[in-house]
């Protein structure tokens, strides 16, 4: 099947609406929780008002900090960031009492694009274990050559329209925005001149993007 090809407008809109779906859950319990503090005087609910938007306020920016990475012109001043940034966002995001991160990356800057990459291909790993477990990242060669991001936990499972996404490929030739994450991970990957290929099991998923020969 012939790689698709978005326009810039729609590309842009799904993406949009890809960063619209992460934060409105948050930024919605926020407006609960506030609504609380407006109406109720008892004061056991009104602490729990107040739980509730500090946890939804420091959810809606970790995601918001994530997506200005992954998906943004973060850092366009220059053409390089650097991967103690994207290791901030990827544990601020993933690392929680269900799932741990391992983080193999030399602190070094990176070409943008690579940076976005890996932590697309983190995106792609996260949804592998919705039950949490380990997500593991390892970056070798000078400037990101080789990367391998690996999912485990119980029942890891790739859904089985990624691979087709990745390659530019979707089965029924066109991407929604549900699609639109793992399509997008491909563009950036050709991008820069990276192959990415995925290999699951019972225990692990692994998502690899390595540099065209």
């Amino acid at each position: 099947m012939s790689v698709v090809s978005l326009d810039a407008l729609d590309l842009a809109a799904l993406l949009c609406s890809r960063v619209c779906h992460d934060v409105i859950s948050p930024v919605g319990a926020i407006v609960n929780g506030l609504e609380v503090l407006d109406d109720e005087k008892d004061e056991e609910m009104r602490q729990f008002a107040v739980d509730l938007i500090k946890r939804s306020a420091n959810t809606a920016s970790a995601r918001l900090q994530f997506c200005r990475l992954a998906f943004g012109a973060a850092g366009s001043a220059g053409a390089s960031i650097d991967t103690g940034d994207a290791e901030k966002v990827v544990r601020g995001l993933m690392e929680d009492d269900k799932t741990k991160i391992s983080w193999n990356v030399p602190r070094v800057l990176m070409p943008k694009n690579k940076v976005k990459l890996v932590l697309n291909l983190c995106l792609i790993a996260q949804a592998a274990i919705p039950r949490g477990g380990e997500i593991q990242v390892t970056i070798t060669g000078d400037d990101g050559v080789s990367m391998h991001v690996a999912a485990r936990g119980l029942n890891a499972k790739l859904a089985h329209h990624v691979p087709a996404l990745l390659a530019g490929s979707p089965e029924n030739g066109s991407v929604d925005a549900h699609g639109i994450q793992p399509f997008y991970t491909g563009l950036v990957a050709r991008e820069s001149s990276m192959h990415v290929s995925v290999e699951a099991s019972a225990e692990a998923v692994v998502i690899a993007a390595i540099a065209w020969a």
